[in-house]
């Protein structure tokens, strides 16, 4: 496989030039990462230019959901699967709860020219939908060997510009690259969680029917704190009869507890955990001292671990995609799920009420716990399939169950 060096050797994408009559292209946009590399390409998407890390996503389908996914915020997104874009967007497939904030996402890579729309529920170009929502965009790299950078080096800093008409101060954007400041130690969720409470009643989307709304008297009441929560997750709760409250990340344990859930959810949410933890987790351990049936996906599994005392580190490449074996050792099962995380909870670091309920088989990384004195767990998978297979829909179950099983402890 030809190395990204060997491309800008061979002059890929290397401006107007003209040999022999042949004229190369002028490209229009650059991903400059933090070690100096320029990687050439055509813009799409909005001009301009967005600092981040470079993480990259094996999903075949569900652009749309990865680029409204709020744990994407302050990356650059590279899809390794070459086709992207090629069936629109709607106004359907969303999953950041509000489409008036910024987009967490910095910026989009993809190897194939984005072709026009080839799908029925289609509503718009992504090209055009990226320029509404502000979000960078290259495309005519090869992705393979950027991903392949990625497995060997890790997760690069980096900025992506587009200029349509393909003026750049490269040793500017070389210095600003490197100036990107890491991941490590970030609390990114005030970018994309709420900062006031609201009521969610809406459940999943049926080929019939569209997007339904929980009817009737709600079973349970579930609080989840949003740390930047995806909508396919309060849809799965609300599918199950659960009247859903969502509360900030900075609301404290007094105003939670004020609302007498029946259940806390922990969200998903980009970022250090470790930097959310210093004001999420002592909410949580009063939560937990509580013995409230509580649930955690990605960050809210993360968020879960270092309540109860674990800790958590910076993964060489992050498991990003739709397509992850992961096996519940509880059952002996092996599902796939979707994945989105650059941080993973150590295991070694689980003190002993802690179970391991899941772990990834790709490379054996910590993807869930169980505690053994309280009744709490966590995963780090996210079983809401939005992109991705629906294997992990069980655990939502898992949740209810617990739910109403210390309700009858309690009655």
């Amino acid at each position: 496989m030809a190395t990204l060096q060997d491309d800008a050797d061979r002059g890929l994408h290397s401006g107007a030039q003209s040999v022999a009559g042949w004229s190369e292209p002028r490209p229009t946009a650059l991903l400059v990462l933090a070690d100096g590399t320029v990687l050439e390409g055509f813009g799409l998407g909005a001009a301009g230019e967005a600092p981040g890390e470079v993480c990259f996503n094996t999903a075949m389908t569900g652009y749309q959901e990865i680029l409204t996914d709020p744990s994407y915020a302050g990356q650059i997104i590279t899809f390794t699967f070459p086709h992207i874009g090629n069936v629109g967007v709607n106004d359907e497939d969303i999953e950041t709860v509000n489409m008036a904030a910024s987009s967490g996402v910095r910026g989009i890579v993809v190897h194939a020219d984005v072709t026009s729309p080839a799908n029925w529920r289609a509503s718009r170009h992504l090209d055009q939908w990226l320029k509404t929502r502000g979000i960078v965009g290259l495309s005519g790299i090869d992705t393979r060997a950027l991903t392949a950078l990625i497995r060997d080096k890790g997760m690069p800093n980096a900025i992506i510009a587009h200029d349509p008409n393909g003026n750049f101060d490269i040793e500017a954007l070389k210095a600003k690259a490197a100036a990107v400041p890491s991941m490590d130690g970030l609390d990114l969720v005030p970018l994309v969680g709420t900062t006031q409470r609201y009521e969610w009643d809406e459940t999943p989307w049926t080929l019939e029917n569209g997007y339904g709304h929980r009817e009737g008297e709600a079973k349970h009441h579930v609080v989840a704190i949003d740390y930047g929560v995806k909508r396919n997750i309060l849809r799965l709760l609300a599918e199950r009869g659960c009247k859903v409250t969502v509360m900030p990340a900075t609301a404290s344990a007094e105003d939670i507890l004020a609302l007498n859930p029946d259940g806390v959810f922990l969200a998903n949410g980009p970022g250090d955990p470790a930097a959310t933890g210093t004001y999420a987790v002592p909410v949580i351990r009063r939560i937990l001292d509580e013995k409230l049936p509580t649930f955690g996906i990605c960050l809210g599994h993360q968020m879960l671990g270092l309540a109860i005392g674990a800790t958590t580190a910076k993964m060489h490449q992050g498991h990003h995609g739709a397509n992850h074996p992961v096996k519940d050792e509880t059952t002996g099962k092996v599902e796939i799920v979707s994945m989105n995380h650059g941080f993973a909870v150590d295991r070694d670091s689980l003190p002993a009420n802690a179970v391991e309920t899941h772990v990834s088989l790709f490379d054996g990384s910590n993807c869930g716990i169980a505690l053994t004195d309280r009744p709490a767990f966590s995963v780090q998978h996210h079983p809401e399939a939005s992109p991705g297979p629906q294997d992990s829909h069980y655990l939502f179950d898992r949740f209810i169950a617990l739910i109403e099983s210390e309700k009858a402890k309690r009655a």
